[in-house]
């Protein structure tokens, strides 16, 4: 029987090679490889290594090497069909019928790979024509190089409806063919066949071995109904079975580096570029069950870094949901929670390498957020309420296969249990504290709000840090990204000095979080102070505003001065650029003043709630605390109308 290439990378991806060999070979894990006593030859000493990384065994005593193919032929003496079927067996794949017509198959599936790679060939060289200047606009607006272009194969995708089918005609390729291959839209309904990618930046989709076979399209009109848009299902692509950017990450992975899962395709490229190459994407849709076994295949802990919204906190539960089951000894995740409202991308800008390093490290494993998940729904002050969250976690066990893992993770969450639950005197005398004034039963409040906590829950009773607080620079270190808020008010200020003359005491009253944005601004009212006559509200702000950005220089603030550039990912925010109308600039920062002044009350709030809620368990206090988080929750979203400004700079006016 003869097997496609496809059937049999299937196999390799489902079937880790330790997996195969320790069926047979006792193997204990040694850095990044197994080790085990040689199947081959009688030896006390260890000398059979497993690579799942590279997917082969190699046995030092006697010179054997190979896949998880050769392995079943070697230990049960089998042929290469009958290698192939028990393996199919093992993972639980139907072997594919042969006949001439799967032989015509594969023939196609290569003709296809062919025309894929005709067609990313021709968005790539789009891009870098004189058609490409729009789509070259938007990559230099995200950060995105041109060097960093070519490593992704980025390309453009003319706004014209036949340009990329006009250009495979050429080459003579049938309308057919490029149908199949999901390049182009075709019906009953149509009468002429067109192209399925316009005016789209796009990011051309590699298998496991790095050949092309899909696209993903970023649209740059906004009025468009789909912001992005993927091919479809072809017979070379199956976006729930592959990841973005998984051929360099498999690579990368090999030589050490970490597997990071982030949401999106420039969020990938952010991340490579910031150094972290073996970063990976779902393709548009929730992470599936393939995806985690292909990230599993690459390393034994993956790490989730989804965005710092409530959307990127539901897709990491429903992602911890999808994982239990499929659990398996030394096989988790890893949750890192960004700094709210932000993803890698603006991260990667603001930050760089070092304010990711500080997310990546204080990742979560898999139980911690199961764990915050399931007391969100605290207080735990009665007995029903109790009985209810131990029903919860004993059914959410109850989802993991494994027996092993799925005994350890009911030991770990009883004695979470026990913690949680343990009269106030216990718990004090447990943690060294001073038990006068507290009350028993009470849950720390670090998972209040969805997100993936920093400490551990029930390992320090009585803390009270929520995700706001939790996500503040003022927590996680100088180095983590400058929130957006205070990285526009200072913008707008080095953009338009004369703010510095007229709405001093507002920059001077405003409270930074982040240590550098508070030291930029200390920086910017003292150079203020010693030449103030020079701020007027005058035509000579390009001049004053060079001058800013001199001595500020001079005092040794460029890094700082970068980062606050870089924090601003988008060009919407019109009040706070150089080219920005006065009255325009105005609304802008009194919008920001107020939302800032606003945000920081309630913060003030949340620790009050949370304090209260700390030392009287009642349901008067919790009431308080989610009514604090819904008014800020309300008051990120009416943060987005500041986008809005700019119809004095002759900026068309966006419906609120």
């Amino acid at each position: 029987m003869r097997f496609t290439p496809q059937f049999l990378d299937e196999l390799r991806a489902r079937l880790p090679v330790s997996d195969v060999v320790g069926r047979r070979v006792k193997l204990r894990k040694a850095g990044r490889e197994w080790k085990g006593l040689s199947p081959f030859n009688k030896e006390k000493t260890p000398s059979f290594t497993v690579n799942d990384q590279k997917g082969f065994y190699h046995d030092f005593s006697s010179g054997k090497h190979g896949s998880i193919f050769d392995f079943v032929m070697e230990t049960e003496g089998v042929t290469f069909p009958e290698a192939v079927e028990r393996l199919a067996q093992i993972a639980g794949i139907p072997l594919p019928a042969y006949s001439p017509e799967a032989e015509a198959r594969e023939e196609r599936r290569k003709t296809l790979h062919d025309i894929v790679e005709l067609a990313a060939a021709f968005f790539q060289s789009t891009l870098a024509s004189r058609h490409g200047a729009r789509g070259r606009g938007y990559l230099a607006d995200r950060g995105i190089t041109p060097a960093t272009q070519l490593k992704f194969r980025l390309g453009y995708a003319p706004a014209e409806q036949y340009a990329l089918k006009e250009h495979l005609g050429a080459a003579k390729i049938p309308v057919e063919d490029m149908i199949e291959a999901g390049l182009i839209v075709a019906g009953e309904d149509i009468a002429v066949p067109y192209d399925r990618f316009r005016d789209r930046i796009m990011f051309p989709i590699s298998d496991w071995r790095g050949r092309v076979i899909a696209f993903g399209g970023r649209a740059l009109e906004k009025e468009v109904a789909a912001k992005y848009l993927n091919s479809p299902e072809t017979p070379l692509f199956h976006k729930g079975a592959t990841l973005y950017n998984i051929a360099a990450a498999r690579k990368a992975a090999h030589e050490g580096g970490t597997i990071i899962a982030v949401e999106g395709y420039v969020d990938v490229i952010a991340m490579v570029t910031a150094g972290y190459e073996a970063t990976v994407a779902p393709l548009g849709t929730a992470l599936t069950a393939d995806q985690l076994a292909l990230m599993w295949r690459m390393t034994d802990e993956p790490i989730l870094c989804f965005d710092g919204d409530d959307a990127g906190r539901r897709a990491g539960y429903r992602a911890a949901d999808l994982a239990l089951p499929l659990l398996t000894p030394g096989k988790s995740l890893k949750f890192a929670a960004l700094p709210d409202g932000q993803d890698p991308d603006d991260l990667a800008r603001s930050g760089g390498r070092e304010a990711i390093a500080d997310v990546l490290a204080t990742a979560s494993p898999l139980a911690r957020v199961i764990w915050s998940r399931e007391t969100e729904a605290g207080p735990f002050d009665t007995p029903e309420r109790r009985a209810a969250l131990e029903a919860r976690l004993s059914a959410v066990t109850g989802t993991i296969a494994d027996e092993t893992v799925r005994r350890y993770y009911r030991q770990d969450f009883g004695a979470r249990l026990g913690q949680l639950f343990a009269p106030a005197e216990v718990v004090s005398r447990r943690h060294g504290f001073n038990p006068k004034g507290r009350r028993g039963g009470l849950p720390s409040r670090n998972s209040l709000g969805g997100g993936f906590g920093r400490g551990q829950l029930g390992e320090q009773p009585y803390v009270a840090a929520s995700p706001q607080l939790a996500a503040s620079p003022l927590h996680r270190g100088h180095r983590a990204a400058i929130p957006r808020r205070e990285a526009l008010m200072l913008q707008a200020a080095l953009n338009h000095p004369w703010l510095l003359h007229e709405h001093l005491e507002e920059i001077a009253a405003a409270e930074f979080r982040h240590a550098d944005s508070q030291k930029l601004k200390s920086a910017l009212i003292d150079v203020f102070a010693h030449s103030a006559e020079n701020f007027g509200h005058g035509s000579e702000g390009e001049g004053q505003r060079a001058e800013l950005i001199v001595e500020l220089t001079r005092r040794g603030f460029a890094n700082v001065l970068s980062r606050i550039e870089r924090t601003i990912t988008t060009p919407s925010v019109w009040g706070a650029r150089p080219e920005a109308a006065a009255a325009d600039v105005l609304l802008t920062w009194k919008q920001l003043v107020a939302l800032h002044t606003q945000w920081h009350s309630l913060i003030r709030e949340l620790k009050d709630a949370e304090m209260a809620l700390g030392q009287d368990n009642s349901e008067a206090n919790y009431a308080r605390l989610c009514d604090v988080k819904a008014r800020l929750s309300t008051l990120d979203g009416t943060e987005a109308l500041v986008e809005g400004f700019g119809a004095s700079s002759g900026r068309a006016p966006r419906s609120l």
